[in-house]
């Protein structure tokens, strides 16, 4: 599961988390109260058991590690686990006018509303002058709107795709490393489910990634995902072009293999009945299980990785609280912390600093090896484009998906269901 799911959960306990005051307070003997030194609190999803989620333990360890460090800065660094929507955490606050002191996004949006009402402190010139552009990494380019970065996600949502060599192999299709043009890839699929009992992937959720690369093969599609969607942008060739480019396929694929997210697939592909699933470079530890399973990208060489939103911080605090979240923003994105998150969380990090191949090939763990292999092949890819999430939104995205699966039926038109796509989009961006 990616760190976006599980930290999705019902809210538990929120409003009381919220109610946490700025800074330390005590009963003095007469029953008075007396101040303590100021608290940065930093909301977190990191809730869970280390039974239930083993990488929760290793980033509350991280946490604890640096208040430790920093428990005589004058400021307590205060990590508080929310068992709940952590949006729900900022919108809160914003609706009072307040922020978060800081708070880990987890991959969501900065408030707008917050940005607007500055709320939320620009971190470029921070990570400007401590030089750390590479220790952010794709975080400075796509997280900086209008000459200012207001969060920085110290994991990145990096996808490729993962697909079964021995399925392949017996079908004689071309593998994701021969996959030159759509048409390849097309031709894979047509390939592997000849073989009985096995589909080729599992669509609904994950098809947003197939219409996501497919844009990414050529420069005006690449265009249209690098600012926000507009009427022209929708009702562009490049734009059509896509939409049914990957309508065609799913249709082909079969309504049966449509509809669900990509946890809906994961069982069949471990269990050899689908040949490709489509899910990022985290899924590394279940897909080390299996020696049949290995990672890809996309055709033409296609890959998708995003910053999202992470850690972000307030504009409305104490110059000693300030300079305690800008060095947990710092040590966040540091190579040793980095190197934590690769080798122990799992996941893509930010620093551009660190090797993941060299670490991967040092390695005597499975997953860590696997996951290397899978991060390089989205380092190494001729293009790497950010989430339709990321770019246009979430409800922008969730109509592109439903409008996919729902191509997938036999009856289908597939012209006439790409300009009734068109048209539900333009009018949900207004």
């Amino acid at each position: 599961m990616n760190k976006k799911s599980l930290l999705k959960c019902a809210v538990i306990g929120l409003v009381a988390t919220l109610g946490l005051a700025a800074c330390g307070t005590s009963k003095d003997a007469s029953g008075g109260i007396s101040s303590s030194k100021e608290v940065l609190e930093f909301y977190h999803g990191y809730h869970h058991s280390e039974d239930e989620w083993p990488v929760a333990k290793t980033m509350r360890d991280l946490y604890d590690k640096f208040a430790e460090e920093h428990k005589d800065s004058g400021v307590e660094f205060k990590p508080i686990p929310i068992n709940g929507d952590l949006k729900d955490v900022m919108n809160n606050k914003v609706a009072s006018g307040e922020f978060p002191d800081v708070i880990d996004l987890a991959g969501n949006a900065v408030s707008l509303a917050a940005i607007e009402q500055k709320l939320v402190l620009d971190l470029k010139p921070y990570i400007d002058s401590n030089k750390l552009e590479k220790n952010v990494g794709l975080n400075y380019k796509q997280n900086q709107k209008d000459g200012k970065i207001y969060t920085v996600h110290e994991q990145l949502f990096t996808m490729g795709l993962w697909y079964n060599k021995d399925i392949f192999a017996k079908a004689g299709a071309k593998t994701p490393d021969q996959w030159n043009t759509w048409e390849d890839f097309t031709q894979a699929m047509a390939a592997v489910r000849k073989q009985d009992g096995v589909y080729a992937f599992g669509a609904g959720e994950p098809s947003i990634r197939l219409f996501n690369t497919v844009l990414g093969t050529t420069e005006s599609g690449r265009k249209l995902l690098d600012k926000p969607l507009t009427k022209e942008g929708i009702e562009s060739k490049e734009f059509a072009d896509a939409l049914k480019m990957v309508m065609k396929e799913i249709q082909a694929n079969g309504s049966k293999n449509a509809g669900g997210d990509a946890n809906a697939y994961s069982k069949d592909f471990q269990e050899g009945k689908s040949a490709v699933f489509f899910n990022g470079v985290w899924a590394s530890g279940e897909m080390s299980k299996n020696p049949s399973l290995a990672p890809g990208i996309y055709p033409a060489g296609v890959a998708i990785s995003s910053s999202g939103g992470g850690i972000t911080i307030s504009s409305k605090m104490s110059e000693v609280k300030q300079k305690l979240a800008l060095e947990f923003l710092k040590y966040m994105t540091s190579d040793d912390v980095q190197k934590v998150i690769f080798e122990k969380v799992g996941a893509n990090p930010s620093n551009e600093n660190v090797n993941v191949k060299e670490l991967s090939e040092k390695s005597s763990e499975a997953t860590t090896k696997i996951l290397g292999q899978a991060i390089t092949q989205v380092k190494n890819a001729t293009v790497v484009v950010p989430t339709v999430s990321d770019v246009w939104g979430g409800d922008v995205q969730t109509a592109i998906i439903n409008a996919l699966t729902e191509s997938a039926a036999e009856n289908v038109d597939v012209d006439q269901k790409v300009k009734s796509t068109q048209d539900v989009l333009k009018s949900l961006i207004g």
